[in-house]
């Protein structure tokens, strides 16, 4: 009570703050619940009642706890209930109450370890030295009996938990306290907070630290101990402001502030009140100010309040109706909108929009601008840039396209829309002998088969070197090696190009070299270059317009210290169809 009346004498002498602890505890002890409303209008009286009621009925259930330990030495709530805060306080003072009685009963020490709280340790404490005083005494004599009450009295007193509780009284502290055996511990009620010395308590400013529970448009308010929210603008009229700080609608028909006239019935409306006769018209009349029941249009007299959408006036009454799109509502009034795509209107897809639909067409189709309900496939071959779509040949099928590759020699890439060639040669799929060599072309493969000349030997696969001359004399003239070339490539090659290149396989300082076709080029697609004064290439001049074979013989003459040596490139070339 001592931290109860230091708030009261903070809050001010008109809040009687030990009268609200008071009610609080016969809240406790006459209902034993302390969700009740609590009748006080200060909330800081409030704030007591309710820590005091809530106090009283732990001290209440733990005090059942111990009774249930003595009678029974056993934990088990009476109605089997383990959930409720009432079990719950009730149990855990027996398991401490349990605890001290065994401690007694093994001759262990009263003192109770810190580890079990507070509140616990005091129940132990008290159950245990109790055992000891009902303790049953050997057989003796008076006298011995009589020394032992007096040595149990005195034991008694100095282990008495109270006596020696430095918190007794309200201790050092300025609230709340707790002795723990080793030092007093003080705290603060909730809105306080303690100062650095410890025991003294101050008012924590809610509204500075943010730890306020105000609504947007209300402002913080300090209170000693709490915080209150006040709304920034009024409620306005006919609304009056609640003790929660809520607008709450005045009801001027109960509290008699109308001013209705005697023959009208005042009927209470949020924020204000309705003077109505009464007597009663029949449906689709209104009264007048004096009473009389007359026709009035109601489209006119309401507009756009009655019908969603239209409003048609009747004889008495009136009929709603809606544009194109919607539906007159089950309540007759409102416009809802209407599903068209449920009559599939659209031949692909239909997307349902407010009042009206829109059609749309899967990948491949395009909307009709006739109608705009029917797809048409897009042809993607006849676009510009359908030419681009296949690397051969484009195909459309309904709703996308398909590319195609020659018949023979190519097959489809991966990505559907290249042509690979097919290389015949390492497939195996070719029809050359064993005494020929397969070698690839774009779209098809040539079998190739070569014999070396009179006074030459095959050296390597594609080589001939002249045999020695010995005595003949038209022997020197002849090359020194023939070597045999094959090479393939598209009739759209961008041109020129260099197809081939030829030298020596080292070169010698004062190397110099001549290049010639001399068979093959009569159509003048090549000609040659000297790009060095050892190296030259063969290069295509214009397009070959059509695939075909050609032959073409190059000879290189290289003169080196004072000789002349030559050397002819057969070259095989394969021109095959573009893509």
């Amino acid at each position: 009570m001592g931290g109860l009346s230091l708030l009261a004498a903070r809050v001010g002498a008109d809040v009687p703050m030990e009268a609200c602890c008071a009610d609080g505890h016969r809240m406790a002890t006459q209902h034993r619940d302390c969700s009740l409303p609590y009748a006080s209008e200060s909330k800081e009286c409030r704030m007591v009642q309710e820590q005091c009621c809530h106090s009283q009925l732990e001290e209440l259930h733990c005090a059942a706890g111990i009774n249930l330990a003595s009678d029974q030495d056993a934990c088990v709530p009476p109605r089997g209930d383990n959930a409720s805060l009432e079990a719950v306080f009730m149990k855990r003072c027996c398991h401490c109450c349990v605890l001290g009685r065994v401690a007694q009963a093994r001759a262990q020490s009263c003192e109770p370890s810190l580890m079990i709280g507070y509140q616990c340790g005091m129940v132990f404490r008290a159950c245990c030295v109790k055992g000891q005083e009902t303790a049953d005494f050997p057989p003796g004599d008076v006298g011995d009996l009589q020394d032992t009450a007096k040595v149990s009295e005195a034991e008694e007193e100095q282990e008495d938990p109270y006596l020696n509780d430095r918190c007794r009284g309200g201790g050092p502290c300025q609230q709340q306290c707790r002795d723990t055996g080793d030092e007093v511990v003080c705290s603060c009620f909730v809105g306080y907070q303690l100062l650095p010395d410890g025991v003294s308590c101050e008012d924590v400013n809610e509204c500075i630290t943010g730890s306020h529970s105000c609504r947007l448009g209300e402002s913080c308010i300090n209170t000693v101990g709490s915080f209150r929210c006040q709304r920034d603008s009024s409620c306005g009229t006919g609304y009056e402001l609640t003790e929660d700080n809520n607008c709450k609608d005045i009801d001027e028909c109960e509290s008699g502030i109308h001013n209705c006239p005697p023959d009208f019935i005042c009927q209470n409306t949020l924020g204000s009140f309705r003077c109505r006769p009464k007597l009663q018209c029949k449906s689709g009349f209104i009264q007048d100010a004096l009473g009389s029941c007359i026709d009035i249009n109601e489209c006119q007299r309401y507009p756009g309040r009655l019908c969603g959408h239209k409003c048609e006036n009747t004889p008495g009454s009136y009929h709603c109706s809606c544009s194109v799109g919607f539906r007159l509502s089950v309540d007759g009034r409102s416009c809802e909108d209407v599903n068209e795509c449920q009559s599939s209107p659209c031949s692909q897809e239909c997307a349902n929009v407010y009042g009206s639909y829109q059609c749309y067409c899967r990948r491949g189709y395009q909307l009709s601008d006739v109608d705009g309900v029917t797809c048409e496939d897009i042809d993607e071959c006849a676009l510009p840039t359908g030419g681009h779509i296949c690397s051969y040949r484009c195909i459309n099928v309904p709703g996308s396209f398909q590319c195609s590759c020659p018949t023979s020699g190519y097959r489809l890439a991966p990505n559907g829309r290249n042509c690979q060639d097919i290389d015949e040669c390492v497939t195996g799929i070719h029809n050359c002998s064993i005494n020929e060599t397969c070698f690839n072309i774009q779209g098809g493969f040539r079998c190739l088969a070569f014999e070396c000349p009179e006074n030459y030997r095959r050296s390597a696969d594609t080589r001939c070197e002249r045999l020695p001359c010995h005595e003949n004399q038209e022997c020197p003239k002849l090359p020194l090696r023939i070597t045999y070339y094959h090479l393939s490539f598209p009739t759209n090659i961008q041109v020129p190009a260099v197809v081939f290149r030829m030298g020596p396989s080292s070169a010698v300082p004062g190397d110099s070299m001549q290049l010639a076709i001399t068979s093959g080029n009569e159509e003048g697609f090549f000609t040659t270059r000297k790009v060095s004064h050892h190296s030259g290439v063969v290069a295509l001049t214009k397009p070959v317009p059509e695939p075909r074979d050609l032959l073409l013989t190059v000879k290189m003459d290289l003169h080196r210290h004072g000789t002349v040596s030559s050397f002819v490139a057969k070259l095989f070339i394969f021109v095959s169809a573009e893509l």
